[in-house]
């Protein structure tokens, strides 16, 4: 049940992931034909939304492996336990999250070969 329920919400977050990827490669597309200046602004908009995607990542670790692994709020510091298993969790997490963007890189690639045999 549980490995079903991560599938499902990986799916969801590719799902989620699909419209940022067109407006990455339209801004990318974009740059080919655009000044000096329009690529430094350009450049400067894809740092930004690369920096958000990875701040959103980095809380969603720490919202996940809080929740889960965190049961106790008598110390300032964490029980052996809870420090493992937040350590697990964010090993975890950060795999997934590589696999989904590596899956996000094989799917953007298919894009652009189809984009590139239409045109």
């Amino acid at each position: 049940n549980e490995m079903v329920s991560r599938l499902r919400a990986a799916t969801r977050r590719l799902r989620r992931l699909k419209p940022r990827l067109g407006a990455m490669q339209s801004l990318m597309q974009s740059m080919e034909h655009a000044s000096a200046e329009q690529r430094t602004e350009m450049l400067e908009r894809l740092e930004e939304m690369q920096l958000k995607d990875t701040l959103r990542m980095f809380n969603g670790l720490v919202e996940r492996c809080f929740s889960e692994c965190v049961t106790g709020f008598r110390s300032k510091a964490l029980t052996a336990p809870e420090e493992k298993c937040v350590t697990t969790c964010a090993n975890k997490y950060l795999k997934h999250s590589g696999r989904v963007g590596q899956r996000f890189g094989e799917l953007s690639a298919q894009q652009n070969e189809a984009a590139a045999q239409q045109g």
